[in-house]
This record gives structure tokens, sequence and C-alpha cells, in this order.
């Protein structure tokens, strides 16, 4: 049967495959097996392992997404709870990053979702980090927004201006990509590296002349400040290259893989059910994200829907490393990163 969601993103893909080539060459991973040694990269992340050292998992959340849905239903905890997992929230976190650094340094044990390009970005920092489950949502609602008024009303009237983005994350991918389809030099647009809580002030007072970020912030502030769309992620890039993801330390991973599979069970089961019932889970995200009927009831509009892959979709991990070599390709990334090398051996 044909994935709808690889279906809806196949002119994307077409586009990634002839900016990026063929992909990355084959190496090695740090899966090791006693009688054979280290395994290559696709063949450590397929071997069955088992082990659980834990009966409590530390997950991260913030205020939007398929975590916080699955926290305020309570469904995942009651499914976990079958397997004698107990589980402790911690957050809540405005963004990716952060989840990743209290993961890193072992505050909590898994990110909460987030985008795969701050991911790769603390993965070639040196994080000890590994994935653990890969999540696609469509329609894909990331924005380029700004105010009304501003004379700025298409990609090339930021020539000159200030932009914020989240570093290395979706908003700096997602300006990239439309100042390079607009044949817009990046040097000519002013980066400013704020975080998601900042930038929407920054905003608002015009400390900055537009903003490139995610649901719901871009919506809320859509609204708010009275500001447009310049460039949208589902209408106007040819190609997706940030996806979302839940990681772990890798120590965790290996010590607890039967965890992670409970784990993953659980949250597919969740966005199963976020992807049917999309009244109701919109609804759970604004009764505590606390926007407005309005933005609430545009995303119930759209019907998002949420699918999950394993590590051992070796399809959407060649899609994933396509990506990360784009984004390696226009600085993004600092430097080049195997995605097979640092996927959770399950």
């Amino acid at each position: 049967m044909t994935d709808p969601f690889r279906s809806a993103t196949t002119r994307r893909a077409f586009l990634a495959r002839s900016l990026i080539g063929a992909g990355a060459a084959a190496g090695f991973a740090s899966g090791f097996d006693p009688l054979a040694g280290f395994l290559p990269a696709a063949q450590a992340a397929t071997q069955s392992a088992s082990g659980r050292n834990t009966d409590t998992i530390r997950l991260t959340w913030g205020f939007s997404g398929l975590t916080f849905i699955s926290k305020e239903r309570g469904e995942l905890e009651k499914a976990l709870a079958k397997d004698g997992i107990k589980v402790e929230w911690i957050g809540p976190f405005p963004n990716h990053a952060p989840t990743m650094q209290a993961v890193t340094g072992g505050t909590a044990d898994f990110s909460f979702g987030g985008s795969t390009t701050p991911a790769l970005a603390a993965i070639i920092a040196g994080s000890p980090l590994v994935f653990s489950l890969f999540l696609n949502y469509a329609p894909r609602t990331t924005a380029i927004i700004a105010r009304d008024g501003s004379g700025i009303d298409k990609v090339t009237d930021l020539v000159g201006r200030s932009v914020a983005v989240n570093r290395s994350g979706l908003g700096e991918f997602l300006l990239v990509a439309a100042l390079e389809k607009h044949g817009v030099d990046r040097s000519k647009v002013n980066f400013v590296y704020l975080n998601p809580p900042d930038a929407a002030p920054a905003l608002a007072s015009g400390k900055v002349d537009a903003w490139s970020m995610w649901s719901p912030g871009v919506d809320i502030a859509r609204l708010d400040y009275k500001a447009h769309d310049i460039f949208q992620e589902e209408r106007d890039l040819d190609f997706q290259i940030d996806f979302s993801s839940y990681l772990t330390r890798r120590r965790f991973a290996q010590e607890n893989p039967d965890l992670i599979r409970a784990l993953n069970a659980a949250l597919t089961a969740e966005a199963a059910w976020a992807s049917a019932n999309t009244v109701e889970a919109e609804t759970i995200v604004q009764a505590k994200a606390g926007y407005r009927d309005e933005i609430r009831d545009g995303y119930i509009a759209l019907k998002r829907q949420y699918r999950l892959y394993p590590v051992s979709d070796t399809a959407f991990v060649g899609d994933l490393q396509k990506a990360a070599d784009w984004l390696v390709a226009r600085r993004i990334l600092p430097e080049p990163v195997r995605v097979a090398d640092h996927l959770a051996a399950l």
C-alpha cells in the first residue's frame, strides 16, 4: 500500500534527491556484537535487543504536539502501566533543544518529539543521543511571517531586514530554503537567533522585521500582531527536510530496549487516536495553550494527521539522511553526520 505521507511529498523528495544525490557512503556504527565485533550501522539498528533496568521513564513535554496530547489524555500512562512502567512528566519546555539538554544531562529520558534539525546539531556537537522513534505530521504549517504594513510581502523584500529564527532548527532551515528558492543571498538578510519566547515580543515590538516559526506560535503571532505569511512550508517549499523525532541517551537505549518498545507502541496508539479525533485533539491542546478559538478552529479544519516511523524504517532513515546532507551543504549543520550511526538498537 502507498504511504499517504510519502506520496504527499513525492514532488519534494524528487527535488531533494536531485539536489543532494545518492546519499552517504556505508560506514560502521557503535553497535557491538561479542562474536562479530562492530556491526554495520543498518544491521546494528535492526538487531533484536531486550532488557530493562528501570520501571520509570521521564518524558519531556511542551504545550503542543502529540506528546502534549498524550500527557493530557492520560491513556499513554495507562498503557505503560500495564507493562509495569511509571511515567514522570518533565516540563514544560518551549522547544526541542532544551529537552535534549535535559536528556543529555540526565534529568529526563526522552526528548518530546521535536525537530530533527536541532537533534542532528546536538549529535554533531557530541551529545550521546540516539533516535528512538520518528514522527511526521501533515499538513505542515511552519511559516515566515511579517507584520502587516511592514513593506514585506514576499521573500525578496527581506533583503536588508532582520528575521528571527531558532539556531539550527526549523525556523532557520525554512528561511534558508526560502531565500535559496527566490535567489536571495543569505548574507543580505540578518539572521537573529532567538528562541520562541523571545522572538514573539521581538516581532511585536519591531526589533525584528519577520519571524520564521512553527505552530502554534506562528498562528498566535499572525493573529495577535496582525501579521501575514510570506513563505509557508506546505505551500511554498518544494521538499521536506525537517521531521520530528524522539531521542534518548545511547546508554539508556542499550539498557532499556524493552521499555523503549513499550513507549513506542503507546505513542503509536496516541498518534492513531489524535489522527482520528481531530476536534478532541485540538481542543485538548487549546485548553492549556490558551490560544483563541479562531486558531483552534483553523487546526480542526486542517485535520492534522500523525504518522510514526520506527528507527528500523530504512526508507525513512534514507530520507532523513538526504535532509541532513542538504542542511550540511547549506551550513545549517556544521559538519556531516551519518544518521544510521545514531539509531537505538531495538
